[in-house]
């Protein structure tokens, strides 16, 4: 136990409620580490804002100050980080996408501040989530009332002067993305910038290298789905886990992960499933290493092996219950 919270190998540094970092409710951060100083802050979104906590000394984080949100307040937030500057969307109408220089928490002296933003992009107004392939500069809004609700491409190489470089229509709604550069199996495309698509109901594969004539190279669904929520690549790229956020409840099956094998990007296929210890309904997930983080609804933090993915196996190796009851 830790904090009133069950846990296995996690353990509590430090708790801060939502009303000592600005109020409001919270479902969503990122993280950014200082280049310079070596500081690590996470940046939380919340219903009415973002935080900026620095937690360099884990046990003692140190609430540094807020930027309001551009519009109303809205329970979904989406924040991420690319040249020292943070990205922030919301589902808010109007919203657009904030851009706040993170270099300006090292001059805070008397915490917590208000501050300003940096920058402002208009292109769409309200989106769900944001990603960003640091690798090019390219930031890709899924869940925009813009590109059909596909991918909308904005060029932030220049943080502080974001700029529209195209969409992705084909498909329809895109509920969340992950973009890299292709390493992997498929010597076709090695080299070029592909999406990984979650798309309610598929997994949708796209080749985005060129932004004004990005390209659908696979679309493909699967018996047991019931929302394709979201999903991420496994480090050599031959796997992409996935969860599916509805079909837990949809079918009464334990927390489920569904394993693709994509060494084909025009073929991508369900090679095996991992069903967790409990029935919690399953939400992002984000690999380091061999070691899979997902955030599940009541059951927290799951902290998951997949050395032995390529066999079909996960095994989990840690948690932290968020929802005691």
């Amino acid at each position: 136990m830790a904090g009133g919270s069950r846990c296995h190998d996690v353990e509590l540094e430090a708790f801060l409620p939502h009303a000592a970092i600005g109020c409001g409710s919270g479902n969503d951060l990122w993280g950014w580490t200082d280049p310079v100083s070596g500081r690590e802050y996470v940046l939380v979104g919340r219903s009415t804002g973002t935080s900026f906590v620095d937690i360099s000394t884990p046990s003692r984080p140190v609430y540094i100050g807020n930027l309001p949100t551009r519009a109303a307040t809205s329970v979904w937030r989406g924040i991420k980080v690319f040249a020292d500057h943070a990205f922030i969307v919301s589902e808010a109408l109007n919203h657009g996408m904030q851009v706040f220089d993170l270099t300006r928490l090292r001059g805070v002296t008397s915490p917590p501040v208000t501050f300003t933003e940096t920058a402002h992009y208009a292109g769409f107004g309200s989106t769900h989530t944001l990603a960003i392939n640091t690798m090019t500069g390219f930031a890709y809004a899924a869940g925009t009332r813009t590109c059909e609700g596909g991918l909308h491409a904005v060029d932030i190489r220049v943080p502080a002067s974001p700029r529209a470089a195209g969409c992705f229509s084909l498909d329809g709604y895109t509920h969340e993305t992950q973009c890299v550069i292709y390493a992997g199996a498929d010597s076709r495309y090695r080299g070029r910038e592909i999406c990984f698509n979650s798309n309610e109901d598929t997994l949708t594969i796209v080749d985005v290298t060129d932004k004004h004539e990005q390209v659908q190279l696979s679309r493909t669904g699967y018996g047991g789905s019931a929302y394709t929520h979201q999903g991420w690549l496994t480090e050599d790229q031959r796997f992409f886990l996935v969860n599916d956020e509805g079909d837990e409840t949809a079918f009464g099956h334990p927390t489920r992960t569904w394993i693709w094998d994509v060494p084909d990007l025009e073929a991508p296929a369900i090679v095996s499933r991992y069903d967790g210890p409990t029935p919690s309904i399953d939400h992002n997930l984000y690999i380091r290493g061999d070691l899979v983080y997902e955030s599940n609804y009541r059951s927290g933090l799951r902290v998951i092996d997949a050395c032995e993915v390529a066999s079909g196996v996960l095994r989990e190796v840690a948690f932290f219950v968020v929802f005691p009851p």
